[in-house]
């Protein structure tokens, strides 16, 4: 598909959900024959399950107002919570989960390396400070958010 339905569901989306409700990232899969849209939400207190059918109901009429419809046929909308790892994808995500534990992917290799795990300790807008573990070493390591590719909160084993 020559639109990037992921993309096009995010904008439209955006500013919709009532408070204190937030839109955390869109994803798009087959599972077999199907296609499912997946709309991932939160809420500072997490998310119940009469949240994801309430979501459902306002975010379902909003699709099919997308115009031109990007969708295939027939597809599943599915509304979930991030669960416990959780993307990390505009700037203010990262601002709001310094101290956690995540796991980034680059585009570029930063010190030999593509993928860090580790604390995020600081992020200025732009660039994000994360302490890592290098074989039994304490590491150090500032990330550009443009050379991220992949990022997400991380449970801590």
């Amino acid at each position: 598909m020559s639109t990037n339905i992921t993309e096009v569901v995010l904008d439209h989306l955006e500013g919709l959900l009532p408070e204190p409700f937030e839109l955390v990232d869109v994803e798009w899969s087959k599972m077999g024959a199907d296609y499912v849209l997946s709309v991932l939400v939160d809420k500072p207190e997490g998310i119940t399950l009469q949240d994801t059918a309430d979501l459902s109901e306002i975010i379902s009429p909003e699709l099919d107002k997308i115009s031109p419809d990007p969708f295939p046929s027939e597809y599943m909308l599915e509304v979930a919570s991030p669960g416990a790892e959780r993307p990390l994808k505009k700037a203010a995500d990262f601002e709001k989960h310094i101290g956690a534990y995540v796991f980034v992917k680059l585009y570029q290799k930063v010190a030999g390396e593509k993928e860090f795990v580790g604390d995020l300790v600081a992020f200025d807008g732009e660039t994000l400070t994360l302490n890592y573990l290098d074989k039994t070493r304490q590491k150090t390591v500032e990330l550009e958010l443009s050379n991220i590719a992949k990022a997400r909160t991380q449970v801590k084993l």
